[in-house]
């Protein structure tokens, strides 16, 4: 069996007469097939360009033919162009062709018109099944290289819708680009319908049904102050914001994502894409979310799937708080069992106040959890896949949204709190309870989010503390480090970042020990303040338990007698 492949330019006169001739021989010669290509004239140079480098061979012209070599496989045998096509047919099978000039300009202006209308039903079948178009922005960072293949597999979507994947980026990364759209196309997924990259700004988000922002233009300037860089965040969604409003479908989903000021550009598209319902443009929180889970089932040595309902509350990618209050762990190896749905409340089963205090939200602090593609990916793909096909039942997800006043936080920032994806949409879960400390707390994210608005929209120059105290993340540790810095007790009572002092039940304060290590003040646990009727924790120390950790009256006067004996 002999089977060659001839490929050409749809208008091409020479490829019209070698089709003819290796037509005629199919028909007469049993062993003898032959399998046509034809591109369109402005699409040809690059697919032979692309071809020959794919198999090693030198050819420029049209048309191409080769031999599959279907008894030994490996790649083709390359015959050459049309001459070395009319050669071998003339010696092997003493046959050639006498086609004139004329006829073979005709059919060739035929062949083109044919094939420009083969392409547009292509077109139109394949618009019958309207793939997602997914946008990511950024797309040269290892993020999307993780992300496309779990896009792609059908996890997050459903096994029957397909996928477009268009990869935005500036020209200095075209060549990263190229690549990662190459090994895409080469993973041959059967719900990947393409994949294409984009490196001019005016096209960018055509036609998306998604958007995902992996932007940190921060990482790569030095902005000389904290306002300098909302100002530059603030153009910088200003530019897609406009662009998602004019070039993006109505009901685009819009997920912002990255390592630096995520709510404040969450809000600022919101603020420059003001067709798009609020609803569908939110802030990755689960990267947190995420990471407090892995720490925690580490120190309980489980799996982290077991661990559920983390909070994560307020400014994302600055003044956060963690709150452990509601968290529950499944499937937890101890004294007591019961089925697949019995939970225990986390903070029953860890004993160690200190390591809450001090390890627990020193790492999360660190924001190292964010640095690796792996990550993101996943919890992207996560939140994608609860936000189509829901989130489990009764489970909490933490998500950066637009207040409308839930908690008493207030209106018009981005903020993140707890919800549940049901129906293609989310809600928040405001029946989730908070006590005074808590709400105090919230009031200091508030305070940071509602500062960096301001400056981004112009309304104030520069951010102001909360009450005279440097709260924000991105200078509180200087400030705590200078030798001067004093904090009054009333400024104490109010932070809840490792700092406060819980009450005992007479309602004083309990004094902390000076060699107890402070916790770092840019994050926030609601751990800190675990009441009696929460958790009960064995007294080792009497000193260092009375700090952070309420006891009963029997455990107090324990510790008192044995600190007087």
């Amino acid at each position: 069996m002999a089977k060659f492949v001839l490929a050409g330019k749809a208008d091409c006169p020479y490829f019209v007469k070698a089709e003819l001739l290796a037509d005629y021989l199919q028909i007469n010669l049993p062993n003898f097939k032959i399998h046509k290509i034809t591109q369109h004239p402005d699409k040809w140079e690059q697919w032979l360009h692309d071809i020959c480098e794919k198999n090693g061979w030198k050819h420029k012209r049209s048309p191409i033919v080769w031999r599959e070599l279907l008894d030994r496989g490996g790649k083709g045998l390359l015959l050459g162009g049309f001459n070395d096509f009319m050669e071998y047919a003339q010696h092997y099978y003493g046959i050639t062709s006498d086609m004139l000039s004329e006829q073979m300009l005709r059919i060739a202006e035929e062949n083109l018109q044919t094939h420009i209308e083969i392409e547009k039903e292509e077109e139109y079948i394949k618009s019958l099944i309207k793939p997602l178009q997914i946008w990511i922005s950024s797309a040269s960072a290892p993020a999307c290289y993780n992300l496309i293949p779990l896009l792609a597999n059908g996890e997050v979507f459903g096994m029957a819708t397909e996928v477009s994947i268009h990869l935005l980026d500036s020209s200095h990364y075209k060549e990263i680009l190229h690549g990662i759209v190459m090994e895409a196309q080469d993973l041959a997924f059967p719900l990947l319908r393409s994949v294409s990259m984009h490196t001019e700004l005016e096209d960018a988000f055509v036609q998306a049904d998604i958007v995902i922002l992996l932007d940190d233009l921060l990482l790569q300037h030095e902005i000389p102050s904290l306002e300098d860089c909302i100002r530059q965040v603030t153009e910088q969604c200003k530019v897609y914001g406009s662009l998602i409003e004019k070039n993006a479908n109505s009901s685009v989903k819009v997920i912002v994502s990255g390592k630096t000021f995520v709510n404040l550009k969450a809000l600022m598209i919101m603020t420059f894409a003001p067709s798009i319902d609020g609803q569908n443009i939110i802030a990755m929180a689960m990267f947190l979310e995420s990471a407090a889970k892995a720490m925690l089932a580490r120190k309980l040595n489980m799996n982290s799937a077991g661990v559920k309902d983390v909070i994560v509350w307020g400014n994302i990618s600055g003044n956060n708080y963690i709150d452990l209050s509601k968290a529950k762990v499944y499937r937890y190896d101890s004294a007591i069992w019961g089925p697949p749905n019995f939970s225990r409340r986390l903070l029953d089963m860890i004993y160690d106040g200190n390591w809450v205090r001090s390890e627990f939200v020193s790492v999360l602090s660190s924001l190292e959890h964010h640095c690796l593609g792996m990550s993101p990916a996943h919890v992207i793909a996560t939140v994608l896949r609860y936000w189509y096909q829901d989130s489990p039942p009764g489970e909490i997800v933490s998500m950066g949204i637009l207040s409308e006043g839930q908690f008493c936080i207030p209106e018009g920032i981005i903020f993140s709190m707890p919800v549940r994806f049901q129906d293609g949409s989310w809600e928040v879960i405001t029946e989730t309870e908070i006590d005074e400390e808590t709400q105090e707390t919230l009031k200091h994210l508030a305070h940071d989010l509602i500062q960096e608005k301001q400056v981004a929209l112009g309304e104030i120059p520069e951010m102001r503390p909360y009450k005279e105290t440097a709260f924000n993340g991105f200078n509180l540790l200087a400030l705590l480090e200078e030798e001067n810095f004093q904090t009054s007790p009333k400024d104490l009572d109010t932070l809840s970042n490792g700092l406060l002092q819980p009450e005992t039940q007479e309602g004083e304060k309990v004094q902390t020990t000076t060699d107890e290590p402070e916790a770092p003040p840019n994050e926030l646990l609601q751990s800190e303040m675990l009441e009696e009727e929460k958790v009960q924790v064995p007294i080792d120390d009497p000193e260092t338990s009375s700090e952070g950790l309420n006891q009963s009256e029997t455990s107090l006067s324990n510790a008192e007698n044995n600190e007087n004996p």
